[in-house]
């Protein structure tokens, strides 16, 4: 069975993330923070070999193709067939794609379209360290509502993912592509409505312009037990036990109120599902609504026990903040 390119996808994305992963694992140095996409795009120009590709069919539709056979492609090239009155797609923008990818020396689909008709856009990143580099410079810089038809190799058509389909490197390969749509940026903070603080408390002072909570300790012995406060209450969806959820959180030891992790300080929201961390977060995290934003004390027996985590002593109570940006099962 072939793969579809939904499916090539999420693969080649996990992949991507793995190598990440072992990447900063190799250095002993920390990371700093995540710079956002520079907003420019490639300049893949039209040519003789992608204006030879005829699609037909409306927008959005599963598109007809037709083009001579066997494709010779030396160079990747880009003819925008529709263009669209939307707002244009920007370098590191996440947007919903319509997929069809066809084997230049046949004329047969690769693999079976995506997005079209009645089916959902495939949601993919203009960034093609995070998405198949032939559908980013397909979609890259254009309106929604367009159109494009791409002309490559397989190798810059899927990345190092083409054997996965079963074409060889410099097999040629067209794409045509749908931008169908630009979804709503994900939220980056909670936006639920403030709750009163709870007395004995950390207190909590957000910053105006990110949200990046700054985290004020009592003067006061920490409280035995794992104590969970809304600061805001949002009215989104309630996180199920096993959810995978994003969030923004901080997170600082009670005795000496030092930050020992942020994912402010990383630029970018965290996800993971509720049962994967400590006991102490999943319970801030369980039976509450995303958009809200939750104050979660720690003490070591929900937290990282007696060995404690790098910073974190076998005796400290960590103290979080936890915004809930959304959640998924």
């Amino acid at each position: 069975m072939r793969t579809s390119l939904k499916a090539l996808t999420a693969s080649a994305t996990a992949a991507l993330l793995v190598a990440g992963l072992a990447a900063c694992s190799s250095s002993s140095e920390p990371t700093s923070s995540a710079t956002p996409a520079a907003n420019t795009c490639q300049n893949v120009k039209s040519g003789a070999t992608s204006k030879s590709v005829k699609v037909s069919g409306e927008f959005g539709a599963d598109p007809k193709v037709e083009f001579s056979t066997p494709l010779k492609v030396t160079d990747t090239e880009r003819s925008v067939v529709i263009t669209g009155k939307g707002e244009k797609t920007t370098a590191g923008q996440t947007v919903g794609l319509g997929l069809a990818a066809y084997n230049g020396t046949t004329g047969k689909p690769i693999a079976p379209s995506e997005g079209y008709g009645t089916s959902a856009p495939v949601t993919a990143k203009i960034d093609e360290k995070a998405f198949l580099p032939g559908f980013v410079r397909a979609a890259e810089c254009l309106p929604v509502g367009s159109r494009a038809v791409l002309t490559t190799t397989a190798e810059g058509a899927f990345g190092q993912a083409y054997e996965q389909l079963g074409v060889k490197q410099k097999d040629p390969v067209v794409i045509v592509t749908d931008v169908r749509s630009v979804p709503p940026a994900p939220a980056t903070r909670a936006t639920g409505k403030p709750v009163a603080p709870t007395p004995g408390l950390p207190t909590v002072k957000l910053n105006a312009k990110t949200g990046e909570p700054s985290i004020t300790i009592p003067k006061s012995d920490p409280p035995k037990e794992t104590k969970i406060a809304l600061l805001k209450e949002g009215d989104g969806e309630t996180v199920q036990k096993g959810d995978t959820v994003s969030v923004q959180y901080k997170g600082v030891l009670w005795r000496n109120g030092q930050m020992f992790d942020s994912s402010w300080s990383r630029g970018e929201p965290a996800s993971f599902q509720t049962t994967g961390v400590i006991a102490g977060f999943t319970k801030a995290l369980e039976g509450q609504k995303v958009g809200s934003q939750v104050l979660a004390v720690i003490p070591p027996a929900d937290g990282y026990g007696a060995a404690g985590n790098g910073d974190i002593t076998g005796t400290d109570t960590i103290v979080f903040v936890i915004d809930i940006l959304s959640t998924s099962r």
